[in-house]
C-alpha cells in the first residue's frame, strides 16, 4: 500500500475496543490513542474532524466525502478503510492520512491542512502558492480550531482537576 510507507500500520483490529463507538467522546478517545500513535497533533487531528463532520460519524459531502473525517471513496480504498460510516476505521484511516501527509510535507500543517482539503498533488504542485479561497479558509479555520483546542483545558478523567 502506497500510504503506508514509512509508517508503522496497526490492523483495524489492533486498536480496537471491544465496543462499537457510540458517543462523541467514545470517537475523541479513539482519536486521541490513533494520533498520538502516529505522532500527528491531537488538536490539529480534533480540528479536522470538526471542520470535517462537526462529530457527525456518517455526515456525506455534496463531493462524496463520508464520515468524521471526510474521506473520499479513492482515499478511503487505499486506507484500507472498507466501511466510511464506521468511526473506528474512518478515524484511523484520516489519522493515517495527516500522518502520511504530515511525511511528506516535512511537518508543515498548513500544507497538511491544505493538502488534506484540495488533494496532496494539487498542494505538492504549487505549496502555500496555491491561492484558492476556499483552501485559504479552509486552513485559516483549521489553525483557529487547534489553537482553540490548546486554549481548553482538559478534564483528568475521574479527577475533576484540569491540566
Amino acid at each position: 500500500m502506497r500510504i503506508a510507507r514509512g509508517l508503522i500500520l496497526l490492523s483495524l483490529s489492533t486498536l480496537s475496543w471491544c465496543q462499537p463507538i457510540r458517543t462523541r467522546r467514545q470517537a475523541e478517545e479513539y482519536l486521541t490513542l490513533c494520533a498520538r500513535h502516529y505522532g500527528v497533533p491531537v488538536n490539529f487531528a480534533r480540528a479536522v474532524v470538526e471542520q470535517e463532520s462537526g462529530w457527525h460519524s456518517c455526515a456525506v459531502s455534496s463531493k462524496g466525502a463520508v464520515g468524521l473525517m471526510q474521506l473520499m471513496p479513492a482515499t478511503a480504498r487505499r486506507l484500507g478503510v472498507r466501511n466510511r460510516c464506521d468511526p473506528r476505521q474512518n478515524i484511523l484511516g484520516g489519522i493515517r492520512y495527516l500522518a502520511w501527509l504530515s511525511q511528506k510535507f516535512h511537518g508543515d500543517l498548513r500544507l497538511v491542512a491544505a493538502a488534506y482539503y484540495a488533494g496532496e498533488k494539487t498542494i505538492e504542485r504549487q505549496g502555500l502558492g496555491y491561492s484558492n479561497r476556499d483552501v485559504v479558509v479552509y486552513v485559516s479555520s483549521i489553525r483557529r480550531r487547534t489553537d482553540r483546542q490548546r486554549a481548553r483545558p482538559r478534564t483528568v478523567r475521574g479527577s475533576g482537576r484540569t491540566r
